[in-house]
């Protein structure tokens, strides 16, 4: 095989919504406290009957029958997620059980925030090489169990929710959908973004993030187009990892992709971590926003202030 390719998405939240009002309830924040800030109207969050694996399992689902595939035709299950409970069975394998699959090979990556386009990468890798024929690729995340909700700089930006993406093999001939991988992290700086502690809880230094991500994430980000062979005017989207539209939209204009949309799924869903970019993506194919073929930049960035991006093309 030469190659890989996005063929379907899906994704999936939780119905519960939860309002700026709602968390000014809750904490010392104001609807515009959190709009100014964040650029965050509303979030949802998954109750306790609602695991990571069944947000996961939902959006698989979805993206398998927009394929018009069945569970049996996937042979690698990889989830990007850091907020499992258990360390075994993995996210990987509840998936597949929850889905009625026969045999693949179950895996989850836990990069947080970048999770999702590390993961993607890895099934591109592993397609190319032969060891696999079609993956199932998910990136999926319950913050609400790991965010402190008395903490307003940090309980206002999170949401729950799942997106995933059926990947396959392009024969030889055939122009790969998924281009290279270009990613790394700053390990020194792994503090800056922390899930740690039991019980285990999320706490970050906004302001390192903010300036890492809008300042040495541009050069990289353009350096992932220019290894797809695309200058950053003629993609048709971009996708950045949803953390804040204060670092979202300076961060799209710097890549100088200026004739894409830009996803914006923060402003309703907030920060969903792994889950965020293929959400996102999701949701520009279902609502018509991008057609098939387009070239779309996806680049995740946050936790070990690692980054992971490839130009794809929309299925």
């Amino acid at each position: 095989m030469t190659g890989s390719r996005v063929v379907a998405l899906g994704h999936y939240q939780p119905s519960k919504v939860l309002t700026n009002d709602d968390l000014a309830a809750m904490v010392d924040t104001s609807d515009e406290w959190i709009r100014s800030r964040a650029g965050i109207r509303t979030r949802h969050v998954a109750g306790p009957d609602e695991p990571v694996d069944e947000l996961a399992a939902h959006a698989a689902a979805k993206a398998l029958a927009a394929a018009g595939l069945t569970a049996a035709d996937i042979d690698l299950v990889l989830v990007a997620t850091s907020t499992a409970v258990d360390r075994s069975p993995n996210m990987a394998a509840r998936v597949a059980a929850r889905l009625g699959m026969g045999s693949p090979a179950v895996m989850d990556l836990n990069v947080v925030c970048a999770g999702f386009t590390h993961a993607l990468a890895t099934a591109d890798h592993t397609l190319r090489a032969g060891a696999a024929s079609r993956a199932l690729v998910v990136g999926a995340d319950k913050m609400a169990d790991i965010v402190d909700w008395t903490d307003r700089s940090t309980c206002v930006l999170v949401g729950d929710g799942a997106g995933a993406a059926v990947v396959e093999a392009t024969p030889e001939g055939q122009e790969p959908g998924i281009g290279p991988v270009l990613w790394g992290s700053v390990p020194e700086m792994g503090h800056a973004v922390r899930i740690e502690g039991t019980p285990a809880r999320f706490a970050q230094e906004g302001q390192a993030v903010y300036r890492w991500a809008t300042t040495q994430l541009p050069p990289i980000a353009r350096k992932v187009c220019e290894r797809a062979g695309i200058a950053p005017e003629d993609l048709a989207a971009v996708v950045l990892h949803q953390a804040n539209l204060r670092i979202i939209e300076p961060l799209a204009q710097k890549i100088g992709a200026v004739n894409a949309v830009v996803a914006r799924d923060v402003v309703d869903s907030g920060n969903t971590s792994a889950a965020s970019i293929p959400m996102a993506l999701s949701k520009l194919v279902e609502r018509g926003d991008i057609r098939s073929g387009d070239p779309v930049l996806l680049f995740g960035f946050g936790g070990n202030l690692s980054y992971a991006g490839q130009v794809i093309r929309c299925p």
